[in-house]
């Protein structure tokens, strides 16, 4: 019972980062309704910078919300110096423009940081927290602490805010916010400029368990992808939902299935992914969207 007790918290600890990851992802879907391939290596990125930034003498948590800051700038600057300029270009040519963002920012991160893999501090307590005879580990539930407020801040300000408000409507309906005098350009900007930052979040927590290396973000792209089709691409609170439930899952089977253990634990986000698209493509919340031709 205890191991079970541990491995349900590790994996709403490592589900919360996919669930931000996830929610990053259907941030930009909503926006350009295609998946951005390059989300994981701008969190990795990302989190090179707060490790140059820690390098450099800052603390860690000033570097980490400085991060978050750059992280947000880039992500507008990338959306308003390229993605703009390919809104009206075939999906293919965007699809295209995402992976050549993956590679450059794969093989940049490469070339300024090199490939060797370097370990990433903890801004928690290194000892296990105790709670009666179950042990956890701080970081697990500090990385859940973290990832919660950023979560629950999201919802306060897409919910409450005017701000947030005029950016969901111009996800939704761009023609029709234009002629209220919304912003559209800007808002899907700043719609980039949060997917980065919550996505440097994302990478900030889970680099003290995977280590920092250019590569590091691929498979916890795809369980985010497979988190964000669990719970619908098109539904923000699904993202949440899918990115727990996937971390749980995949926890659960590692640890309790004796044929996966920790090498073939990355399939469990790719039968999930087939499962879904066969059985409910547009996810358990997300909608699902009729075309007429």
């Amino acid at each position: 019972m205890e191991i079970l007790v541990q491995q349900i918290v590790a994996g709403l600890a490592t589900g919360g980062i996919y669930a931000s990851l996830a929610l990053a992802l259907v941030m930009i879907y909503q926006a350009t309704e295609l998946v951005n391939f390059a989300q994981g290596e701008m969190a990795m990125f990302s989190t090179y910078i707060a490790w140059s930034l820690m390098n450099v003498g800052l603390p860690y948590w000033a570097a980490f919300f400085l991060t978050i800051a750059i992280s947000l700038a880039g992500g507008i600057l990338i959306q308003r110096g390229i993605i703009r300029l390919f809104e009206k270009a075939p999906i293919l040519s965007v699809v295209i423009v995402f992976i050549g963002l993956l590679l450059i920012f794969q093989s940049t991160a490469g070339w300024i940081f090199t490939y060797l893999i370097k370990p990433f501090p903890s801004p928690f307590p290194q000892a296990a927290v105790t709670l009666g005879t179950v042990q956890f580990g701080s970081h697990d539930l500090g990385a859940l602490g973290v990832t919660i407020v950023v979560l629950v801040l999201l919802y306060v300000f897409f919910r409450y805010t005017s701000l947030g408000l005029a950016m969901r409507a111009a996800a939704q309906n761009p023609v029709s916010s234009r002629l209220v005098g919304i912003r559209v350009g800007w808002m899907l900007a700043l719609g980039w400029g949060l997917a980065a930052a919550v996505g440097a979040v994302a990478g900030m927590m889970v680099a003290h368990k995977v280590f920092l290396d250019p590569l590091m973000m691929g498979g916890i792209l795809l369980y985010a992808f497979a988190a964000a089709l669990f719970g619908g691409i098109t539904s923000p609170g699904g993202a949440v939902v899918g990115g727990l439930t996937v971390g749980v899952l995949e926890n659960l089977v590692g640890a309790f299935v004796p044929f996966v253990g920790h090498e073939l634990k990355l399939t469990v986000a790719l039968v999930l992914i087939i499962g879904v698209l066969l059985i409910k493509p547009s996810g358990l919340f997300g909608k699902a969207v009729v075309t007429r031709v």
